[in-house]
């Protein structure tokens, strides 16, 4: 099973936008009390298609807040649009958090909930509908999300393969059509 190489986007080149999802604090028992730290969930993207998610923790809210921004940045996905909604349904699952994505028509809006509106809206999806099933924790159900978006792929790559699919096969239905003919006019 080989990787898939895939290539970074760089965010330099992008207007990016930071979205701050949820903030949580976390607390570690330590001898002397509890050390207290904050993490921070971030949603990055250019309404254009491109769209990255980041988590991070510190000691502060401010430096968790950029830590997660940065992260975002490293990990910018590259979502397919058509038009102001996605190609097609499409259904992702991350720990008990599961997504279905599906394209709506132009003036719908963002039917979403929870930490799935944050990231659709950076991403650029305008007219999509939403559901969030199983768990709604808000860092399993954004990373759902990102996963889903991942996985879309473009309509022209969709007909391209189908059209491969079915041209052979209607070749060959056609060779055996010709093929029966043939034997029944030779065999009278």
């Amino acid at each position: 099973m080989a990787k898939e190489i895939i290539s970074k986007i760089d965010a330099a080149d992008l207007a990016l936008n930071d979205k701050l999802v949820f903030i949580n604090r976390v607390a570690k028992v330590v001898k002397g009390g509890k050390r207290l730290r904050f993490s921070a969930l971030v949603v990055t993207g250019d309404d254009a298609g491109h769209v990255g998610m980041g988590l991070a923790k510190a000691n502060e809210v401010p430096e968790a807040v950029t830590k997660a921004g940065s992260v975002a940045k490293k990990h910018l996905i590259k979502v397919p649009l058509k038009g102001n909604t996605i190609p097609h349904q499409i259904t992702a699952k991350f720990g008990a958090s599961q997504v279905i994505l599906k394209p709506a028509s132009p003036g719908t809006g963002l039917i979403a909930g929870g930490s799935m509106r944050p990231v659709l809206e950076l991403a650029g999806v305008k007219d999509v509908i939403a559901k969030s099933l199983g768990s709604s924790n808000r860092i399993n159900l954004a990373k759902a999300t990102i996963l889903a978006l991942s996985q879309l792929r473009e309509i022209k790559t969709a007909e391209k393969s189908n059209k491969s699919e079915t041209e052979p096969a209607a070749v060959a239905k056609e060779d055996k059509v010709e093929g029966k003919s043939e034997g029944v006019v030779s065999g009278d």
